[in-house]
């Protein structure tokens, strides 16, 4: 993930997206790509590794795991960025809207992970990583998601 400011990138992020690929229908589990905007912010002031259940700190913290853990679990942790699609027909609208399909940028507990498909659809990253992300981005700003070739 790069973010990027007048054309220039400020800062590299590794990120994980969908195990299971890239697309927009809604139940698939995938990543939708497109342009978005950040909706929504949670997690201003929520200690790191915070569980958030329903966009709400849980006051729970997680147990990170630097290894390759894959949990039954899909915490979404430390911070949220909830992203709406831009693009009618293809990241909005019935069946396929990222908002709807509760699509975030998030810490995961699965930080050994970072770097492979391993979401349910979303946007993982580190937890020190979506935290400092958090404070650079501000509500309305813009998230462009590409399939990346020949990685």
């Amino acid at each position: 993930m790069y973010l990027v400011r007048n054309e220039t990138i400020e800062k590299t992020y590794q990120i994980s997206s969908a195990k299971a690929g890239v697309g927009s229908k809604a139940g698939s589990g995938q990543t939708p790509l497109g342009v978005h905007r950040i909706s929504e912010k949670f997690g201003e002031g929520s200690k790191p590794n915070t569980i958030f259940l329903g966009r709400k700190d849980s006051g729970k913290t997680a147990t990170i795991y630097k290894d390759r853990t894959d949990t039954e679990d899909d915490y979404v942790t430390s911070r949220v960025l909830w992203l709406e699609g831009m693009e009618p027909g293809v990241n909005k609208g019935k069946g396929i809207d990222s908002k709807q399909r509760f699509i975030y940028i998030h810490g995961t507990p699965e930080e050994g992970l970072i770097g492979t498909p391993a979401s349910h659809g979303c946007i993982r990253m580190y937890n020190a990583d979506v935290i400092e992300l958090f404070g650079l981005v501000k509500t309305g700003t813009l998230v462009v998601i590409v399939e990346q070739v020949g990685a």
